[in-house]
């Protein structure tokens, strides 16, 4: 029996992938699936996902396009003209999944909608992403990441006490791009048992409000969710940032007894507050945040970082030291992938799974670019 290794054999070799994405999300979810070995045939407008125009910041390219749509193809269709629907139609009749992201019912005016082509074709997983559901109140309304940030209650969980700030990233789409990646592993898996596709349905409105569970359970069983209070914890301290003499944030983390005891004795070099009511259990320091983490703060305050540092590490307590992006762009840890594209390469971060084997083609698609190629392969 001859033995393949990774770099010849990928988990999603000979999984056929059609997408009608545009902007993060779906596209997010694809690359994923790309990445693993699936051939995307990303389906574009003849003007281009409008995410292409978002910016020219990477090289050329636009940090987002490029970020996630290494790897795949690029055909242009006008899904609204009957032989480009058609030419949709035969290429998902040999595909394994279709996914979309465009305004709720858009895909089935244009006759891509998802009950119908699995009825048409059995074996496909579909997948639709949407931004709060198909049915209910909110269906129609449009649901990009900051209205999303907002109407999930994430904003009024994040920062510091003042006015309200959106997250820094996309985190609502980038959230709704990997859960509809899982839950599209895990359809191809049910179909390898029962030979058949299924629906997927992913929101991102859902999907962040999975995320918010633990504030929702403050509010629903406590009365209220937690309050604003920056770099802390809302139910543990000390857990935060402190400013060290020489003016850097490092943050730490006592998450529990027994790290208090560590951090009292061997970094503050108090241990006669390991065994004071006042401060020995997390129920106790809380009562008294303020106090504690004044006391931290006063401490951090006499020491450089490096001295900070290697008291922390000694004694064992978690801690890292607040960054800006120049600070991520120098990280030891920071992995990065050469994504080639039509203006040169673009260095984005390598896949999260470290052990994954590269993509074997990690390059942009122009605008188009598949066109002759795909046209031909399903011209029947």
């Amino acid at each position: 029996m001859v033995r393949m290794n990774a770099s010849q054999v990928r988990p999603l070799d000979g999984v056929l992938v059609v997408t009608l994405e545009q902007a993060v999300a779906a596209p997010l979810a694809t690359c994923r699936l790309a990445d693993a070995g699936a051939r995307v045939i990303k389906l574009e407008r003849t003007s281009g996902d409008f995410a292409r125009a978002y910016d020219t910041a990477a090289n050329g390219q636009s940090a987002y396009f490029a970020w996630l749509n290494r790897g795949k193809e690029s055909l242009t269709v006008d899904i609204k003209d009957e032989a480009d629907r058609d030419l949709v139609l035969r290429i998902l009749a040999r595909a394994d999944v279709f996914i979309q992201n465009l305004a709720v019912g858009a895909a089935a005016r244009s006759g891509l909608g998802s009950d119908d082509l699995r009825e048409r074709f059995p074996q496909l997983v579909t997948c639709d992403i949407s931004g709060y559901g198909e049915t209910g109140p909110y269906a129609d309304m449009k649901a990009y990441d900051l209205l999303v940030q907002a109407e999930s209650g994430l904003v009024s969980v994040n920062g510091a006490p003042g006015p309200y700030g959106r997250v820094g990233i996309s985190v609502c789409d980038t959230s709704t791009g990997l859960a509809a990646a899982l839950a599209i592993n895990e359809a191809l898996v049910q179909r390898q048992r029962t030979g058949l596709g299924s629906a997927i349905k992913v929101s991102m409105f859902d999907v962040m409000a999975d995320l918010m569970a633990v504030p929702l359970l403050h509010h629903d069983y406590l009365g209220a969710g937690p309050e604003r209070i920056g770099l802390a914890h809302p139910s543990i301290t000390p857990y935060g940032g402190f400013v060290t003499g020489d003016g850097v944030t490092l943050v730490i983390s006592v998450q529990n007894d027994r790290e208090w005891e560590s951090f009292a004795t061997h970094v503050m070099e108090r241990p006669e507050l390991v065994d004071d009511p006042s401060y020995a259990t997390n129920p106790a320091r809380l009562e008294r945040r303020e106090v504690v983490d004044g006391m931290v703060q006063e401490f951090f305050s006499r020491h450089t970082r490096s001295e900070m540092e290697a008291k922390l590490r000694t004694a064992r307590i978690a801690y890292g030291a607040v960054n800006d992006v120049t600070g991520l762009s120098s990280h030891p840890h920071l992995r990065r992938l050469t994504v080639d594209s039509e203006t040169g390469d673009v260095e984005v971060p390598a896949h999260p799974n470290a052990a994954a084997a590269p993509p074997r083609s990690p390059r942009l698609p122009r605008l188009g670019e598949h066109n002759e190629r795909i046209r031909q392969e399903f011209s029947k």
